[in-house]
């Protein structure tokens, strides 16, 4: 069962409906049977259990007729309200930071994403660990290395998750660096790095495969992709950069997963652009791409939003005319917005093209004369540059070439190095 809490002071952009919704997608994202789901309403949260005295009853009594295992509910449980509703339910329950923390879990694949998970689910598990969790008081002995046989069975699962934490955020730091040298490697190349964000569902990864003729796992699913895939991309002009997709946003995002998962959204402090995909055929679009700004910001990623980012206003392939030609609009007056649909592949043109265009405008003109028998070098400024104009004589192929300020500096280097730009 998914019950989602719709208390008076709630989320006022969104439909308690589309909330409902949402935590039913999240529940089903991880097979999980959905029996039955409901909106209730919560007039004064209840420190016991959250929910009315009579909603408690009312739901008890489904639960048991319909011999559900597992209640999902939809807000935060501190952990008394978790352990009084089992007691009241007679199942597992379970509140939105817990149902993340098990897809996240069970999807992610890379070490980096494995070690991230964990760290979250042990922050997570750390808090629940409180006094009234009379089972866990147990006195147990020890040989020592596990503690005297005064120690509780609750400090001892407090001290062993501290130091597992520490070992996570040590090996983690492993990774880090390791990811640090990489992205300075890159920063060599050096290729321009554009970000795919947004809430998950929007589209980003089938977005990405439509762009970069990849197969990343695409799926009708919430958070289909956790751990970052980075392809390079050509552009129309021949410039190439580097696409990264990125792990989705969601509402409410459990803090223990703010704080554990700022490494993965390094790739976008890094990016020169932002491309922020929403799911325009979504009625909640609007709160969606809200919650991803905000988001953005609780990361530190506030100078990406400030700096501008691109709107890809994805899915309009669902819209009917009406909302189509709504949108058409916004994106007329908007210079920063596309209309696209990743699926049929309208409008992704128009979003390389502006790619190309924020990437040029940093640019430089270079005017050069070379030997017409100095292939390699044409041929360089061809691959890392937008030749404007060329005019050749019998000898000498006259050019003009739009290039990055570090692609000049390598040429002149090249050039110097006699190496013909090769």
């Amino acid at each position: 069962m998914v019950v989602h809490p719709v208390l008076k002071t709630g989320d006022g952009l969104r439909a308690p409906d589309a909330r409902l919704a949402e935590a039913v997608g999240l529940a089903q994202a991880i097979d999980l049977d959905i029996i039955a789901a409901e909106a209730v309403n919560v007039a004064k949260r209840r420190p016991a259990t959250l929910l009315g005295k009579g909603a408690v009853e009312r739901l008890a009594e489904e639960i048991e007729a319909k011999e559900i295992g597992l209640a999902v509910v939809d807000g935060h449980l501190s952990p008394v309200q978790q352990r009084n509703l089992e007691k009241a339910w007679g199942c597992k329950v379970i509140d939105r930071t817990g149902l993340i923390l098990e897809i996240f879990g069970a999807r992610a694949r890379t070490r980096e994403g494995t070690l991230q998970v964990e760290l979250a689910a042990l922050s997570y598990q750390r808090s629940r660990l409180v006094r009234s969790w009379t089972h866990l008081e147990r006195q147990r002995g020890g040989f020592g290395f596990l503690g005297g046989p005064g120690e509780t069975q609750i400090e001892a699962d407090r001290r062993m998750i501290g130091e597992r934490i520490v070992k996570l955020e040590r090996e983690l730091e492993e990774v880090k660096r390791t990811r640090d040298l990489h992205r300075k490697a890159r920063r060599r190349v050096p290729y321009p790095i554009v970000a795919l964000v947004g809430y998950t569902n929007a589209g980003k990864s089938s977005l990405f495969n439509t762009i970069t003729k990849s197969d990343v796992m695409a799926k009708d699913m919430l958070f289909a992709t956790l751990d970052p895939t980075m392809r390079d991309l050509i552009l129309p002009s021949g410039r190439k950069v580097i696409l990264s997709d990125t792990v989705g946003f969601v509402s409410d995002l459990p803090h223990e997963l703010v704080a554990a998962f700022r490494a993965t959204l390094e790739e976008v402090l890094e990016a020169d652009i932002v491309v922020h995909v929403r799911d325009v055929s979504h009625p909640d679009s609007e709160a969606q791409a809200a919650d991803v700004e905000t988001v953005l910001k609780e990361l530190g990623l506030a100078e990406v939003v400030d700096r501008g980012l691109v709107e890809a206003l994805n899915k309009i392939d669902l819209l009917d005319e009406a909302r189509r030609a709504e949108v058409i609009n916004q994106v007329k007056r908007r210079p920063d917005r596309l209309a696209l649909s990743a699926l049929t592949g309208e409008g992704v043109p128009e979003l390389l093209a502006e790619l190309d265009r924020r990437l040029g405008t940093g640019r430089e003109v270079l005017d050069v004369s070379l030997d017409l028998s100095d292939g390699a070098a044409i041929s360089w400024l061809y691959r890392h540059g937008e030749v404007v104009a060329r005019r050749d004589d019998q000898s000498h192929a006259f050019m003009r070439v739009r290039l990055d300020a570090a692609d000049i500096k390598r040429f002149h280097q090249r050039q110097a190095d006699g190496r013909g730009g090769a």
